[in-house]
């Protein structure tokens, strides 16, 4: 699949790929995954001036998308950052951006420290022994069904309660963006990570440079200003940071399967078995043509779906789910195969391909698996008729 992309899009990936060979190659990868955050605050820094982080805000807090498409934009560096195995909290921090640029007046010093790169916000959605229960909401539009974190009225303010797991780079952020219950419905709030009664657990994830973590709020008091939406406007926000989070995971897992096929046919025509290349095998060719177009369906649904949520077409929540659904079914079979097809050695350590076999079954589970975005689907299905 060709992309259609205007000139300053397309400097954008480049420079993003360059930027990505030259600070995180494959040895430096391996090297964080050592590390207890999986990245360094100077790299995103650096990642945040290239404009990784300027998409989705605007001009006023030191954003933009010159094309007007910042989910499209993000979606180019995403790709780069899977074909890379590259580290950082990117998706995260574009989801919780996503929400905040709702309200540039209330929340513009938080998005121009975070759009600079000086600080690092994560969005706080999951929680213990829940799915991605946001996919399945029915009955009331102005209500998220989540029932274990609590916002309750206090002394003009908020008492926040409750746990919330599976929060990327949980132990690095400065502030947390909450999805919880209020007294009206639906709630987000802005904590910063350093409030009393907030305790941050450290997890990991399959992914050597992703980290998520744990974060129990015990009766963590809130001022009225923590409240960036409420009601309808936070389930609508809710929403738009679920597809800029699926789809952006989606385009991750379309890079990192992209660069995985690359090796193995590289490694198909160098291989000779019985004075013959692997890749004469008419057998393997089929393999190979089936994995190819199952990618390009890959990256052909992420890039749709991106571009219908940048328009705002009514189609753009079952786009991304179709996207979500098909890429996390896909990638992992697709980058399992290119592991047989190198044999002993594609399942040893010194090779390369299980950074990108992990990179796509982390991406398969986060942000909704395709067994949730699918039983989505029937739901809008449901709906419709």
């Amino acid at each position: 699949m060709t992309v259609d992309l205007s000139p300053e899009q397309r400097l954008f990936r480049d420079t993003t790929r360059e930027f990505l060979a030259g600070t995180v190659p494959v040895e430096k990868v391996r090297a964080l995954a050592d590390s207890a955050a999986g990245f360094e605050r100077a790299w995103w820094r650096r990642a945040a001036r290239l404009g990784w982080t300027a998409p989705m805000a605007d001009e006023r807090s030191g954003g933009g998308s010159i094309p007007g498409n910042p989910t499209t934009d993000l979606t180019l560096v995403a790709e780069q950052l899977g074909a890379a195995c590259a580290p950082g909290p990117f998706v995260t921090v574009s989801a919780a951006l996503s929400g905040l640029t709702c309200f540039p007046d209330h929340c513009g010093d938080v998005i121009g420290a975070v759009v600079a790169g000086e600080a690092l916000i994560s969005w706080a959605l999951y929680e213990p022994g829940r799915g991605l229960d946001v996919l399945a909401r029915g009955g009331s539009a102005a209500d998220v069904p989540l029932t274990g974190t609590i916002a309750a009225p206090h002394a003009g303010g908020y008492r926040l309660t409750g746990v919330k797991d599976r929060v990327e780079a949980a132990d690095q952020a400065d502030l947390f963006l909450v999805t919880a219950l209020g007294p009206a419905g639906t709630v987000q709030l802005l904590v910063p990570a350093d409030t009393p009664g907030v305790t941050v657990s450290p997890g990991w994830t399959l992914d050597l440079v992703r980290r998520t973590g744990r974060v129990s709020f015990d009766e963590v008091l809130l001022p009225e200003s923590a409240v960036v939406h409420s009601g309808a406007a936070a389930v609508a926000a809710v929403r738009r940071q679920l597809h800029t989070a699926a789809v952006l995971t989606a385009a991750e897992s379309v890079g990192a399967t992209g660069r995985a096929m690359e090796a193995t046919v590289g490694w198909l025509r160098d291989r000779y078995t019985f004075g013959r290349p692997l890749a004469s095998y008419q057998a393997l060719k089929h393999r190979m043509a089936d994995n190819k177009t199952w990618l390009e369906a890959a990256r052909a649904t992420t890039y749709a779906a991106a571009k219908l949520v940048d328009a705002g077409d009514p189609g753009a929540d079952e786009a991304v789910s179709v996207a979500k659904s098909y890429v996390g079914a896909k990638t992992p079979v697709i980058v399992q195969d290119c592991v047989q097809l190198h044999g002993g050695i594609g399942v040893t350590w010194e090779h390369d391909l299980h950074l990108y076999l992990r990179r796509v079954t982390y991406g398969r589970a986060l942000y909704g698996t395709p067994e949730e975005h699918r039983r989505h689907i029937t739901d809008l299905i449901d709906r419709a008729a």
